[in-house]
């Protein structure tokens, strides 16, 4: 398949909400990236490295990356530890931070939906498990730690630099999309999570997620790591293709990317298109929010 035209990097409009108000940022003619804090100019040097965090139900990584978003530093893993409270995931962010040179900004995408970088829901959290466990009802504590929880603040705070916080998909979108008309990335992983773009616009998030999908269950519940390790790779494939069947009529995109650690697992053909994604995404996607 021919490549697409790239018509525009993607944007995270402030209006939307998507991620905490932070730095707005232009280009001057030196090249160098201007921000704007409390009415004074400063620039993002061409140097300027971003701590990208990408923080998962199964693992958090870490990465260090240029101005072109690209990795300066191998990722780095750890399993995600549970139960998982807002206080733990800053500790072992901070932790895993250590291992890396220094940065002057971080970005990090979230598996929920942030508004202004304050959790206002957190569906892989709240289990004390996690979620490959919801044999338990959700813990009513965690529900309460990790509502309106400011990651921004209090992950720039602990680390010492200024930070924004984005939905994962919307994070890991923006570093795949060609800015050509309406661009739907989902991701595969521990969850099931999308973003949509209009022109490179990043659209308003939806958690199609959980809403139902077969059976009684959510695309979450169907779609997630622990159905397909339970139904085996050759059932869960065929419940991908039906999800995107269904995506094409509820959403009709004219380009979907598939991302996240099991989209290597998938075993169906793709249309035209459809484009496959490295994981990597969503720590390349830390630079765009800092676009705005």
């Amino acid at each position: 398949m021919s490549p697409r035209p790239r018509k525009s990097n993607s944007s995270f409009p402030n209006r939307s909400g998507a991620t905490r108000r932070g730095p707005q940022t232009t280009q001057n003619r030196t090249g160098r990236h201007m921000r704007e804090v409390g009415g004074v100019k400063a620039n993002w040097a061409p140097a300027t490295k971003t701590l990208t965090f990408d923080i998962g139900g199964t693992g958090l990584k870490a990465s260090l990356i240029d101005m072109e978003g690209e990795l300066l530093h191998e990722r780095i893993r750890i399993l995600t530890p549970y139960p998982l409270t807002p206080g733990l995931l800053v500790e072992s962010l901070v932790s895993i931070s250590k291992e890396l040179p220094k940065a002057d900004r971080i970005s990090a995408g979230f598996p929920g939906v942030i508004r202004d970088g304050k959790i206002i829901t957190a569906p892989h959290f709240i289990f004390p498990n996690g979620p490959s466990d919801t044999s338990s009802p959700p813990d009513q504590d965690l529900i309460s730690a990790w509502s309106g929880f400011d990651l921004a603040s209090e992950l720039g705070s602990k680390i010492g630099l200024p930070a924004k916080v984005a939905n994962d998909a919307d994070l890991a979108g923006s570093a795949v999309i060609t800015g050509v008309g309406l661009e739907l990335v989902v991701t595969l992983g521990t969850g099931f999570g999308t973003g949509m773009f209009l022109e490179g616009k990043l659209l308003p998030h939806l958690e199609i997620a959980h809403m139902p999908f077969s059976k009684g269950g959510t695309f979450d519940d169907q779609l997630g790591d622990h159905e397909r390790k339970t139904i085996g790779n050759k059932r869960w494939s065929k419940r991908v293709e039906k999800a995107i069947k269904l995506l094409r009529v509820l959403v009709n995109f004219d380009h979907l990317y598939i991302g996240g650690g099991n989209s290597s697992k998938m075993q169906i053909e793709l249309e035209n298109d459809i484009t496959v994604v490295s994981n990597d995404a969503g720590l390349k996607g830390g630079i765009k929010l800092w676009d705005v």
